[in-house]
């Protein structure tokens, strides 16, 4: 028995957010929370590890930067599939509509955070202020907002925790400066997804190429868009591939697999793949998405009870993302003052990730998603009535 064709999906469930993608979004931006937790506070050092196996708090506090390449492949997934539900292809794709909406995604947000960092860099507070030599508050908001902070740390070294997490963005927003212009210029499909998979693919062989620089080789644009390059793909194979049901399941498992093993093996695998575990991980994200999207488009994704406060956080990953390093370093500050019993540390762990789903919350609430709807009706004016 075969799906049925994403044309004859209802709306409804078409339209609909994806629980199992929400679900992803939310596991990887908690595995961001708890790595730089777990750098502070390490799970391994509490009493947890006298009941719990070491490697799986080692998994739990040190895979925030495979997370982030998670997020690499669904953002490119995500935003390809948006693109081409709105226009069809991509060959038709709508520049200026494209960069308003990233634009009013984007930057409140970046706007807000730089601005109370560089009030927190004034006032000298040690988990904020600039003070590596080469570095400085205009050159972090330079590189911030002109999509290079990645390359200026390489060259000038780690940021304090909060400016850090905006390497990131910088690959990301750098991709999808072009990716318009791709899309407009490759008009072909096949010759797009063939540009697609070699980029790709390319990943394990950029990170291998980076050998002087420990900084660079983590946060260099190359690696970044390729796995963002393979969410787009994947995008594109979902729309003009159908499998049967029983295939969609094994894809499914196939890269739940895959995800589990980097995540929780990535030693032994570095020692047959070395950089190649990357691929792995971008590729087992990308079968994972591709399941999870055909079983929503065809009316079969459920919500997993209990997982809803998962969803949530993966629904606010971008907010959480930016604004986690505060109540990081907030907690760290509490646990110190409290006499930082490493025992009790895992102890600290929940009132952090509460603290960053409701920081998320109150920024989406009080000012991203206002921000956003006000950008779009200022620069994508709905369209002039047709005449009666």
């Amino acid at each position: 028995m075969s799906l049925e064709p994403p044309m004859t999906v209802p709306t409804s469930a078409a339209d609909a957010r994806n629980p199992g993608i929400d679900t992803l979004r939310g596991l990887s931006i908690l595995l961001v929370v708890l790595h730089h937790l777990g750098l502070r506070i390490p799970l391994k050092a509490s009493a947890l590890a006298d009941v719990l196996p070491k490697r799986l708090l080692v998994a739990l506090n040190y895979n925030g930067y495979e997370a982030v390449f998670v997020f690499f492949v669904i953002s490119g997934f995500l935003i390809a599939g948006n693109a081409l539900a709105r226009w069809g292809s991509l060959s038709r794709l709508d520049p200026h509509a494209f960069y308003v909406r990233r634009s009013a995604r984007i930057l409140p947000c970046l706007a807000l955070l730089v601005g109370v960092l560089a009030v927190l860099h004034g006032c000298g507070f040690a988990d904020y202020a600039i003070t590596r030599e080469g570095q400085s508050l205009g050159g972090a908001t330079l590189a911030a907002f002109g999509l290079h902070l990645n390359w200026y740390e390489g060259r000038t070294g780690y940021l304090p925790g909060s400016w850090d997490v905006l390497w990131s963005l910088s690959i990301e927003e750098v991709f999808y400066l072009g990716f318009p212009v791709v899309c407009l210029l490759v008009r072909d499909r096949r010759v797009l997804m063939v540009l697609l998979a070699a980029l790709a693919l390319s990943l394990p062989f950029s990170l291998a190429a980076i050998t002087d620089n420990e900084i660079w080789k983590e946060k260099a644009y190359l690696p970044g868009m390729a796995a963002i390059a393979l969410g787009v793909l994947t995008a594109l194979v979902a729309q003009c591939w159908w499998p049967r049901r029983e295939l969609v399941n094994g894809i499914g498992l196939l890269g739940s697999a895959g995800l589990a093993a980097t995540m929780l093996a990535m030693p032994w695998l570095w020692r047959w793949l070395h950089d190649g575990v990357m691929l792995l991980l971008v590729v087992s994200t990308a079968l994972l998405l591709l399941a999870l999207d055909w079983r929503h488009r065809s009316g079969l994704s459920r919500e997993l009870p209990g997982l809803g406060w998962l969803r949530s956080m993966g629904r606010l990953s971008y907010e959480i993302y930016l604004g986690h390093m505060f109540v990081v370093f907030a907690i760290v500050a509490a646990f110190k003052a409290c006499g930082a019993d490493a025992g009790s540390g895992w102890l600290w762990y929940v009132p952090a990730v509460l603290a960053c789903w409701a920081l998320g919350g109150l920024v989406a609430r009080a000012w991203s998603l206002p921000c956003e709807r006000a950008l779009k009706r200022r620069f994508m004016p709905l369209p002039a009535a047709v005449p009666a």
